[in-house]
């Protein structure tokens, strides 16, 4: 007995050791970065995942808040022209989960047409970057405006000033990505917590005559979740930090009750985030240059979340730009994502309930849907697209 007891304290004394080490450890950091643990990135040794890439944040946080910089921004803006005939000269209070999905989908286009490892800074002038920014000016002549989702949130039963959810707006913009013929977007809402691989394969391949073989469009997939009935179910959160290990990582557009957030990374159990609860005035470019423009659509530092203080309904973000990338995407939800006991979604090749003749017929012309009107800086007679 004597002797469990000595083995037992002294097992005690090693972790109480080891605790004490960490502690000092930590503390050495913070000292010598001149100041305590920072808001954005904590100093640990527990890796730090930025929508698909790992980093030490012992070791690159410059490189990490680089990386977060180099986001796309969206958040509030006032002064802009009226959004159709509500009035509305501002988003403030209600475009919160607009602008998230504006996030989640620019970091798309960044992906497709700048690449993951593209970084900016107020020096950058690149024209691709600056067509990208152009796609989401808070006008209705832009693809991506908070004018054109507002309005396109009418075919999905809100009105201009009501509050989306995650799925809105996923549906709102796999409706307006047909219209960006620049990017080729394919979007694919992936509902019922499954993902149908080939009808995301249909969807994707391109196949025609004159192209001598086959192509795939570039993939926004976006999977809408609900984690649980008021917060999130803690068997869901493994799952959910997993999804931004993945190069395919677009985020997740989430947040808090009634307050959206972008969500881009994690570090252990908490979430990292930008939050689009800014007010800025609408500039002309011409006026102010473009650097000063440029800069309000980056933000200069990110905010952290504890997991579990997530809203449970989310809608979680890949991007795919080749089949390959798809195939890959697959592969790690197989592996990672769907042997976990209570998977956070689920994959199949194929529905069970096979579609009717009819509902293909539906689906194909919904994706091939033409421009009735095309895009202008008009106020008057604003048609809604879709």
């Amino acid at each position: 007995m004597e002797f469990r007891h000595l083995v037992k304290k002294q097992s005690g004394n090693k972790l109480l050791c080891r605790l004490k080490m960490d502690m000092m450890f930590e503390a050495y950091l913070a000292q010598e970065s001149g100041h305590l643990e920072p808001d954005d990135i904590p100093h640990t040794r527990e890796p730090v995942w930025i929508l698909g890439k790992k980093y030490s944040a012992i070791h690159d946080i410059d490189s990490i808040r680089n990386d977060i910089r180099s986001r796309l921004w969206f958040s509030y803006r006032k002064g802009f022209v009226p959004i159709g005939d509500s009035g509305l000269t501002s988003d403030k209070g209600w475009g919160c989960m607009l602008r998230c999905g504006q996030m989640l989908i620019g970091q798309a286009l960044l992906n497709l047409h700048l690449g993951r490892d593209w970084i900016w800074t107020p020096s950058t002038y690149d024209s691709k970057y600056h067509q990208i920014l152009k796609m989401f000016e808070d006008n209705k002549s832009a693809p991506y405006s908070i004018h054109q989702i507002a309005l396109m949130g009418a075919s999905e039963g809100k009105q201009v000033g009501d509050w989306f959810g995650p799925n809105t707006v996923a549906q709102v913009l796999k409706k307006l990505a047909i219209y960006d013929e620049w990017s080729g977007l394919a979007v694919h809402v992936a509902l019922d917590n499954l993902i149908v691989v080939n009808e995301v394969r249909r969807l994707c391949r391109v196949t025609a005559r004159y192209v001598p073989a086959r192509t795939w469009k570039a993939l926004l997939l976006i999977v809408p979740l609900r984690l649980g009935i008021n917060e999130i179910n803690s068997v869901y959160i493994k799952g959910l930090k997993t999804c931004f290990m993945f190069p395919q990582s677009l985020g997740v557009i989430g947040g808090k009750p009634n307050h959206a957030l972008y969500f881009i990374g994690c570090v252990g159990n908490d979430v990292i985030f930008l939050d689009p609860h800014t007010t800025q005035s609408i500039k002309d470019r011409k006026e102010h240059g473009h650097d000063k423009i440029d800069s309000s659509y980056h933000c200069q530092q990110a905010s952290r979340l504890h997991i579990l203080h997530m809203d449970p309904s989310v809608a979680v973000g890949f991007f795919c730009k080749t089949e390959a990338d798809f195939d890959n995407l697959c592969k790690n939800i197989r592996d990672r994502i769907m042997i976990e006991k209570q998977p956070l979604f689920e994959l199949t090749e194929e529905r069970q309930d096979m579609w009717t003749e009819e509902a293909q017929e539906a689906t194909t012309l919904t994706q091939n849907v033409s421009r009735v009107k095309p895009l202008d800086d008009s106020d008057e007679d604003f048609e809604l697209l879709g």
